[in-house]
């Protein structure tokens, strides 16, 4: 267990992080971790979680933290790691040992590295103690006054150690990499003279004496521009070495060992205490939109922004789909950070996905120039003009630049401030990889949030109490509302409209698809004004395969899937695709695998208004099916011919052999029983029943994979389309299933009727496989002759109908029988003829599988041991081989029957862990 501040405040366990909540929790946590064994009273704690006055109910409100977080911490088996949180009067005690707490760690690890002689030893403790941060101090906690001290100071405390490892590598002689080490935090804390004085240092021992010039000229201007100061004493005495150009002994003398100052304590600023003010930005320019009100969680997020903000210049790429909080995120972290551009912090919003118009890039640059001082006399008035006064006056200065709603990389080109210390923050809808070619933008992308800061986010708008009391409701809604902020925000403000109404009232309303997005709509927000701006600016081939993306009832689709629904061709689908995914309104999860989030699927449903949309896309999965069917069992004749109004693909997905079927099978069984779902809901019959029995390969390679349901479907299907051969199928196939799973006396229910059915039919085929299912059924109930009479009818049928295939499946059942009978020699002749029918070529992995099986235990029987565990043994290879576990299991367990052998035991769990897991 690990307790962590230096980063978001979290516990982490060894089964991941505990699960801490909303802000206020994290807080009081981390006010109670940052004086740990120590009582922090309520007064103290209601410090930490409110800035202003609180409110009446703080009391309350605290003592439902402190039980949750008693509750999250005895179900982590706290206690076994000596962590308890106790009651002391009016105050309350995280009693633990200290060495679960990073922030103690990390002041361990600075204590020791000062006491080593050796720089190489210093530098590798250094280094360790500052990987135990993982981003800003406290993240993810209300950030309160006293919480703000403290983060400060944590940060000083950070800072030095980077100083230290500065100076350890100037010990060691490696002066570039100190160097790096104080430009990355020089470049975030530019009027730490301290650190600047140490890089003009670095850079001066690294033979970058031009460098070091420069950033002492840089840090004494910025001195003077913001705070009025000249150079320090140890900032004015390095620039001294530069210029006398010390590059020889003094220069290249190691450092000397950092005087033993105390180290400060994790929590050099008590709870209670105020946090000083900061330094006055004086006339710095802000036109940031203010702060955002109920910001949860995006710990990592705000991180990886800070990280993609290093550098030279950068340029920061916020991507997401509509109302994802990208803006909201942005604005946070830009308040969060303000001391790092003194400057300025310019905001622009380019209306990108707006009905009030884009506008202009002149009106654009005219607002930053006048809010950087340009007289209004002064501004060009050509964009060039102004571009060009822009970025002289951003040279000099560290800026950020803000560019909100980005319709296209074109936009922001000319807005770029270009400084070398500058800062420029793009949020977009569109991934803007123009902008990424042509100007090294690093990409932040935005997802939904997870459940837990989905329940945040509605308890900062209905209060925790409400939220806490309908955990699992609010659960529900952030799950009905995809994570997705903007709908969460809705909906919380539905709710907080009608006090009376419960969470659980309104993720009953939300599960009414035909109503949602309605429901996610209030006055001029929502996540349908949201979509249909995004909608608006697509392509026309783009928003018609968007369109028809809705109408697919499965879970993800492929090229060949989008361009049935659609009526195209799969190069034509694929370039829409890849244009929605540079929107945001498709993610693609593998190379030609795509999906739609819940709502966006909703909206994009509401946009169809083609008749034929689901029959094309259910046409394309019959004939995609049947492709895969003749691939995992060539030469086998179709198992029903298309129906009259078939809509052909223009394409289908081609098989190369039986294992891409089968994995194709795999990966789309849910997305095939969705789409059996959704044609027999929609009353199309013929197409339900063709989609199912067009799996009956995976039925066959997983039989016990619980395919009942959708068999059953299957069969209401067939009688409603009145088709009887069909029906006797199906029948066949489902009365196969349930002798398998056990069901026997019910499975003889439906294979007793099915035989009857091909008969009436003509289907000689259906019967002969009938009768062979049948027997199955037979036997199981305790009468092989009669099984056995019934397999002998099957293989005359089929060899009348000219089906080697069916021919070879019944004479196969016939030995199987005759085995059980122990008729070993009939047993064995009969897989004699049923070798002899076609080339091995000729007959699927799963016939060779079980023939070889079923010879080798009549040779067992006969006597002949050798050729037949050789026999078995073959087969078992095979099924292995080829995935075929049923196959594997009954090989396998026949040879276990003679031998004891360690490794064939192993290899039958294996493929039995496999066969009752369905993989």
């Amino acid at each position: 267990m690990e307790f962590r501040l230096l980063g978001a405040v979290s516990v982490a366990t060894e089964i991941g992080e505990l699960p801490l909540g909303p802000a206020k929790r994290r807080s009081l946590l981390a006010a109670l971790l940052l004086r740990p064994n120590h009582p922090v009273s309520v007064d103290q704690l209601t410090a930490a979680l409110w800035d202003d006055e609180p409110p009446q109910h703080a009391r309350s409100v605290i003592q439902g933290h402190v039980s949750r977080l008693r509750v999250l911490l005895v179900g982590a088996d706290a206690e076994m790691y000596g962590v308890e949180l106790v009651t002391q009067g009016t105050a309350y005690v995280l009693r633990m040992p200290e060495t679960l707490l990073d922030a103690h760690r990390f002041e361990e690890l600075m204590t020791l590295a000062r006491s080593q002689r050796a720089p190489a030893d210093a530098v590798a403790m250094y280094q360790e103690a500052l990987s135990l941060w993982q981003g800003p101090a406290l993240s993810g906690a209300y950030p309160s006054q006293p919480l703000q001290a403290a983060a400060h100071a944590l940060e000083e405390l950070r800072l030095t150690c980077v100083e230290l490892l500065a100076a350890g590598y100037t010990r060691m002689g490696e002066h570039t990499r100190a160097a790096a080490v104080l430009r990355a935090e020089a470049d975030v804390h530019p009027l730490r003279e301290s650190l600047s004085a140490g890089l003009v240092r670095a850079l001066q021992r690294a033979g970058r004496r031009s460098e070091a010039l420069d950033w002492f000229h840089r840090t004494r201007r910025l001195l003077a521009d913001e705070l009025g100061v000249d150079p320090g004493r140890e900032l004015a005495d390095a620039y001294a070495v530069v210029l006398r150009g010390e590059d020889d002994d003094a220069a290249q003398a190691p450092a000397p060992i950092p005087p033993p100052v105390p180290v400060p304590v994790p929590v050099p600023v008590p709870v209670m205490a105020q946090v000083p003010s900061t330094v006055p930005h004086s006339g710095t320019v802000d036109l940031l939109p203010r702060m955002p009100r109920g910001f949860h969680g995006r710990a990592g997020e705000l991180t990886a922004l800070s990280r993609a903000a290093a550098g030279e210049a950068p340029v920061c790429l916020v991507t997401g789909p509509a109302g994802v909080g990208k803006t909201a995120l942005v604005v946070h972290w830009a308040h969060r950070n303000r001391d790092r551009f003194p400057g300025g912090l310019l905001y622009a919003d380019l209306r990108g996905f707006s009905d009030t118009g884009e506008p202009t890039l002149v009106e654009v640059l005219r607002e930053f120039l006048l809010a950087l001082g340009v007289a209004p006399r002064r501004i060009p008035e050509s964009a060039y003009g102004a571009s060009a006064l822009f970025r002289s006056l951003a040279a000099d200065r560290q800026l950020l630049v803000v560019l909100d709603n980005v319709r296209g990389s074109e936009q922001v080109r000319e807005l770029l401030p270009g400084g070398a210390r500058c800062v420029t923050v793009v949020t977009s809808r569109y991934r803007l990889r123009g902008l990424i070619a042509s100007d090294a933008a690093r990409p932040v992308p935005v997802d939904v949030l997870e459940p837990e800061d989905s329940s945040a986010l509605l308890a900062a708008v209905l209060g925790g109490e409400r939220v806490l009391a309908e955990a699992v409701a609010a659960r529900r809604l952030a799950e009905l509302c995809g994570g997705l902020p903007l709908a969460l925000r809705v909906t919380a403000a539905r709710l907080a409209d009608q006090p009376d109404w419960s969470l659980s009232a309104m993720s009953v309303e939300l599960s009414d698809e035909s109503r949602r997005l309605s429901l996610l709509d209030v006055e001029d927000t929502g996540v349908r004004a949201a979509l249909r701006l995004t909608v608006r600016r697509l392509p026309e081939d783009a928003a018609h395969h968007f369109a028809h993306l809705g109408r697919h009832p499965g879970t993800h689709v492929d090229r060949y899937t989008a361009a049935a629904l659609a009526g195209t061709d799969p190069d034509t689908a694929e370039a829409a695709l890849d244009r929605l995914t540079a929107a945001h309104l498709v993610t693609r999860t593998a190379p030609d695998r795509w999906t739609l989030h819940d709502l966006v699927r909703l909206y994009a449903r509401g946009l169809d208004t083609e008749p034929d949309t689901l029959v094309r896309m259910l046409d394309h999965s019959v004939a995609t099916a049947l492709a895969a069917a003749g691939a995992a069992e060539p030469g086998d004749e179709s198992c029903f011919a298309l129906p009259a109004d078939f809509h052909p693909p223009q394409a289908i997905r081609e098989f190369a052999d039986r294992d891409q079927a089968i994995a194709w099978y795999a990966a789309e069984r849910d997305d095939l029983t969705l789409a059996a779902a959704a044609a027999h809901t929609a009353g199309l019959h013929s197409r339900t029943w063709r989609i199912v029995l067009a799996m009956w390969p995976q039925m066959v390679w997983r039989v016990r994979d619980g395919w009942t349901p959708l068999l059953q479907t299957a069969l209401e299907a067939a009688r409603a389309d009145s088709d009887i051969r069909a029906e006797s199928r199906i029948l066949a196939l489902l009365g196969w299933v349930l002798t398998e799973e056990g069901h026997t006396h019910e499975a003889l229910v439906h294979l007793e009727a099915a035989p009857r059915l091909a008969s009436r039919a003509g289907d000689a085929r259906g019967e002969a496989t009938a009768l062979v299912n049948l027997s199955l059924a037979q036997a199981a109930l305790g009468s092989p002759e009669e099984a056995a009479e019934g397999c002998a009818q099957a293989a005359r049928l089929a060899r009348g109908a000219n089906d080697r295939h069916t021919e070879r499946l019944a004479l196969y059942h016939l030995a199987r029988h005759q085995l059980d009978a122990r008729e070993w020699q009939s047993a064995l002749e009969t897989c004699t003829a049923v070798d002899a029918l076609d080339a091995p070529s000729d007959t699927s992995a799963a016939s060779r599988v079980l023939l070889l099986t079923v010879a080798g235990e009549a040779l067992l029987g006969m006597g002949d041991e050798t050729e037949g565990v050789r026999r078995l043994e073959e087969a078992a290879r095979e099924a292995e081989s080829c995935g075929y576990d049923d196959g594997a299991v009954r090989a396998l367990g026949a040879l276990l029957r003679v031998s004891a052998d360690v490794g064939l035991q192993a290899r039958y769990d294996t493929a039995m862990v496999r066969l009752m897991a369905g993989t």
